[in-house]
């Protein structure tokens, strides 16, 4: 009952801290300090976004499809990758500098080549998610794979344990808090990837629907969508923790 109050009580500063954004956003609204053609209520949003719910939620499908599928092959390649750097060290030396320079490049520069190589279809926004998730992912993997204790991997190898039995034992399992620590990013990640891809080319998404009431200056659905982009990113970044807590049980008894 204790740890429920205090998890109830910590989520108060955040919960003031966005009604003070919101009532400053609609004291410059209302009080006219910024055109509303520029910074439209947060009422006229709600409505904006109550009117044109079904379309942006068909728009919604595709990107959040988009971004799935971006996210589940980023983990695939990420885990791939991260596991035989961490087991051949030249491959370490080799490939780690290149992901390096791959997140320097910005997204919306690389956007634009993705879509004259694939098309105007779901492949390049797939694919800019896939680089947008796969660094953090893998990253956090090589960092969990680097703490693992030495002294467990010496004594699972003195009790004759195979080089699959001290990764399935010891190295997978130290990995896993550093997995979901990347995976929480990229899933945040992935959504805001599909959407700077689709605004650059494509026929149906949220980045599509934001290009075309933005050229109507329809503000109001545009801060719609923004704001509807936020709240799926936290789902997806709750959604991130569920699973981790359902995967590793033991880090909850651990906090008892």
């Amino acid at each position: 009952m204790q740890r429920r109050q205090t998890s109830i009580t910590s989520k108060i500063p955040a919960l003031v801290a966005i009604l003070l954004v919101i009532a400053i956003w609609w004291g410059l609204s209302a009080l006219g300090i910024v055109p509303s053609y520029m910074l439209p209520s947060p009422y006229d949003v709600v409505v904006a976004f109550v009117t044109q719910a079904n379309i942006i939620l068909m728009h919604a499908m595709v990107s959040l499809q988009e971004a799935l599928y971006g996210l589940l092959i980023g983990i695939v390649l990420a885990f791939v990758i991260a596991t035989l750097m961490d087991r051949f060290l030249v491959l370490n030396r080799a490939l780690y500098p290149v992901m390096i320079i791959t997140q320097t490049i910005p997204t919306i520069a690389i956007a634009p080549m993705l879509v004259l190589w694939m098309g105007f279809g779901m492949a390049p926004k797939i694919a800019l998610v896939v680089l947008t998730t796969f660094f953090p992912i893998s990253i956090g993997l090589l960092d969990g794979y680097r703490s693992v204790d030495p002294d467990a991997i010496q004594l699972m190898r003195a009790m004759g344990a195979s080089r699959f039995q001290i990764f399935k034992h010891v190295k997978f399992p130290s990995a896993l808090p550093h997995f979901f620590t990347g995976l929480k990013v990229s899933a945040s990640y992935s959504v805001v990837g599909a959407v700077v891809a689709e605004w650059l080319g494509g026929f149906e998404g949220l980045g599509v629907y934001m290009t075309r009431v933005r050229k109507a200056y329809a503000f109001d659905r545009m801060f719609a969508v923004i704001i509807f982009i936020v709240v799926i990113s936290l789902l997806l970044m709750g959604l991130v923790n569920v699973i981790r807590k359902l995967v590793m049980p033991w880090e909850g008894v651990a906090q008892k």
